[in-house]
């Protein structure tokens, strides 16, 4: 996150300056042509050119002239075209020697732009992580009194409470899968992976809520392949690619599995284009009255960061698809 907001900052200093440099400089250049060339008059002549035609005839006045001037002309011309290339080189390399200086100084004081942006992240981090674990217990207690209180009256009053308690407790675990992930600085444990007997595994995790919503599925998987990642890793994310689309899903699902990606596609509910690109966002949520926390697609996100992997999502008017590259 913060390498990408470092090299956002370094682009952003180098295209501000580069935008200055060459307007200043085109005008620079511009000017110096324009008054320089054929605007300017050609006047005076050497001082021997003159002695010359002071000491020669009339005849030799006449015939000889023509031929000076042009070749003064020429001369001058000449001179101003290679003044004019001297000061475009100049220009050039003063530009580039000026773009060099700014990318050094924006790497070195980068860090320091950023940092109250890291440290704000640093305290929300720990703020999510010390909410949970606190969060964790009360409501742990809350189900445990209400497991032992008797509810053979079938109240709805406490089972609004039991269904207000499990809210609550699904929503704590994914901010402690959060910050646990945030926590995690280290590259996780990669080992040689079946990648399509993982995947199957999966999905038929979720077989019984595909039969239930009665979606059509099709699912493209490739030969059983081995690649090196974390597995753990990789069936939660899918866990969550999966589950996102079976809740928004209209009436079908397809799945594909290649060697380096996976891809997910469901009909039904579209993400608007101004809000695709906050889709990975934490508490976000594209319909507000939905179910859910809106942090689902966050640790996602956070699972393929820490792995280096690619997950991006696209949605039209028909389909949403998410992509994880790796």
């Amino acid at each position: 996150m913060f390498k990408k907001l470092r090299t956002h900052f370094i682009l952003i200093n180098l295209l501000s300056t580069s935008l200055i440099l060459i307007t200043a400089f085109s005008i620079i250049y511009f000017v110096a042509r324009n008054s320089s060339l054929e605007h300017r008059p050609i006047s005076g002549q050497p001082p021997e050119f003159e002695t010359f035609l002071e000491n020669a005839d009339t005849d030799e006045q006449s015939q000889l002239a023509p031929i000076f001037n042009n070749y003064l002309e020429e001369r001058i011309l000449a001179d101003r075209k290679a003044s004019l290339n001297q000061l475009l080189f100049t220009l050039i390399i003063t530009g580039i020697s000026f773009e060099i200086v700014i990318v050094i100084f924006s790497y070195l004081f980068a860090e320091q732009s950023i940092r109250p942006v890291r440290e704000a992240y640093e305290s929300q981090k720990i703020f999510i992580a010390n909410a949970s674990h606190e969060i964790k217990t009360p409501v742990a207690a809350i189900k445990a009194n209400l497991e032992a209180a008797d509810l053979s009256s079938q109240n709805h009053w406490i089972k609004n409470v039991e269904l207000e308690a499990d809210k609550i407790e699904r929503l704590n675990l994914s901010l402690l899968k959060l910050a646990q992930t945030d926590a995690i600085t280290t590259k996780p444990p990669v080992k040689d992976v079946k990648l399509k007997t993982a995947t199957t595994k999966i999905i038929d995790s979720f077989a019984s809520r595909l039969r239930k919503r009665k979606l059509k599925t099709n699912f493209q998987l490739s030969s059983d392949f081995t690649t090196k990642l974390c597995l753990d890793d990789y069936q939660e994310l899918l866990g969550i690619l999966i589950d996102n689309a079976i809740k928004y899903s209209k009436s079908s699902i397809a799945i594909t599995l290649t060697p380096k990606s996976f891809t997910i596609k469901n009909d039904g509910a579209t993400i608007p284009a101004d809000k695709l690109p906050h889709v990975f966002d934490r508490f976000y949520q594209v319909d507000k009255t939905s179910k859910g926390s809106g942090l689902g697609l966050a640790i996602a996100a956070s699972l393929a960061s820490r792995n280096h992997w690619h997950l991006t999502a696209n949605s039209t008017k028909n389909f949403t698809e998410f992509t994880l590259s790796f």
